[in-house]
């Protein structure tokens, strides 16, 4: 069976960096992602949609720009159940937003640096205003990727994250990881 991958692969003006998709996203947060409408589903919607399905391939065939930053915001996801799992205590909803919020604005590599975990599947952007626009962009982002993630450990209101999405902590999608 394939993963599956990003419906907007095929998106028609939609601008690259490097060549990764710069997405609308519905957001409150500042920062230089394009508006997406209220009323329709954004690429983080679909990528927490995704997240658990596609956490169980190895492979995955990038079939568009989309899929790049799918895979960036499943990594990031990963990453994100990691961090939460590996407290010393269960944290509350509030401390779990703070802890993702943090983990969300710390420095990372972005496709181009040495140290990022996937270079072979990115280019590196044009110049350092690309360099910049795409690191705000991926702040940003993983920002609004937090605050929901965060908004769906926490649905079923016993104040713990629901066991359904934590199972999924130590699972690594391709086998990597972004290492924040």
């Amino acid at each position: 069976m394939p993963a599956y991958h990003s419906s907007y692969n095929e998106e028609p003006d939609v601008r690259e960096v490097g060549n990764m998709s710069i997405l609308p996203i519905r957001t409150r947060i500042r920062g230089p992602a394009p508006v997406a409408d209220a009323n329709s589903a954004d690429i983080i919607d679909e990528t927490l949609d995704l997240f658990r399905a596609n956490s169980l391939f190895r492979n995955f065939e990038i079939k568009g720009p989309a899929d790049r930053l799918l895979i960036v915001l499943i990594l990031y996801v990963s990453d994100c159940l990691a961090k939460l799992g590996s407290q010393r205590t269960v944290p509350s909803q509030l401390e779990a937003g703070k802890i993702l919020n943090t983990l969300s604005v710390d420095n990372f590599p972005i496709p181009g640096d040495a140290n990022f975990a996937l270079n072979a599947h990115y280019a590196p952007p044009d110049n350092r205003m690309d360099a910049d626009y795409l690191r705000q962009y991926l702040v940003q982002v993983r920002q609004e990727v937090a605050a929901r993630l965060t908004e769906r450990l926490y649905a079923d209101g016993t104040g713990k994250p629901s066991k359904w999405w934590m199972s999924f902590q130590k699972r690594r999608f391709m086998n990597r990881s972004l290492g924040t």
